[in-house]
């Protein structure tokens, strides 16, 4: 696996390509928008064409990626969990894969709109946000100027146009001082980076990290491919 390097807001980070953010300094993975149990409210609501395996083909990502980086810590961005029941519908594998990590490591839970009340019973911490050297991580970007602010919610994707067809994936959005993570779990939708709501956190050049299966890929917006439809989260 081959990692980006790169200086946000003055700290040396490490992108991956499954979209985890590397603090090296302090040993900190970061995640975003796992949305464990996404596929179990789906079912709920009568939409049973996902198959509801999408916490551990999730769980099995982040181990993977916990295994190679071998961080002290772990902050999970918010949306964590899809909604407030989740925790509630995990299996019981499911439940001790995660107590297995937050046991493993120290564990910050960070309140998301889909899970404001992160799971006690499952280990690790709660807080709103996080201060990581000169980067403060919260799971909803705010307007204005930002400097340091690390987030997720919007769940970035990206398009670019080949001579044989048209490749969109997630990506990390950054100018260098405030950033955008992917969403990371398995049934995540996304919003192209085009969208206004992501376009005006922005006020310099942005550069734009797609994940692939082994490295990440940066492009110049002017490279990007405008979306085709409406965008779905």
């Amino acid at each position: 696996m081959t990692l980006a390097p790169l200086t946000l807001n003055g700290e040396h980070v490490q992108l991956t390509p499954e979209g985890g953010l590397f603090l090296p300094a302090c040993r900190t993975l970061v995640v975003a928008d796992l949305h464990f149990e996404k596929g179990s409210a789906m079912a709920a609501r009568g939409r049973r064409l996902a198959p509801p395996y999408d916490t551990t083909a999730t769980l099995d990502r982040l181990q993977r990626l916990v295994r190679r980086m071998q961080p002290k810590r772990i902050v999970a961005l918010g949306d964590s969990f899809h909604d407030g029941a989740g925790p509630l519908r995990l299996g019981e594998v499911e439940a001790r894969r995660i107590q297995a990590l937050t046991k493993a490591v120290e564990w910050v839970w960070i309140a998301g709109n889909h899970d404001p009340d992160p799971p006690a019973a499952l280990g690790g911490t709660a807080t709103p946000e996080l201060l990581a050297g000169s980067l403060l991580l919260r799971h909803e970007p705010r307007s204005g100027p930002r400097p340091g602010e690390v987030a997720g919610h919007l769940h970035p994707k990206a398009a670019v146009a080949t001579s044989a067809r048209r490749v969109s994936g997630s990506c990390f959005v950054t100018d260098g001082q405030r950033m955008i993570l992917p969403a990371f779990g398995a049934y995540t939708g996304g919003l192209d980076v085009h969208t206004p709501v992501i376009q005006d956190l922005f006020k310099r050049g942005l550069k734009i990290f797609m994940l692939g299966q082994q490295r990440l890929y940066q492009f110049p917006m002017s490279k990007l491919s405008k979306p085709r439809r409406a965008p779905t989260l």
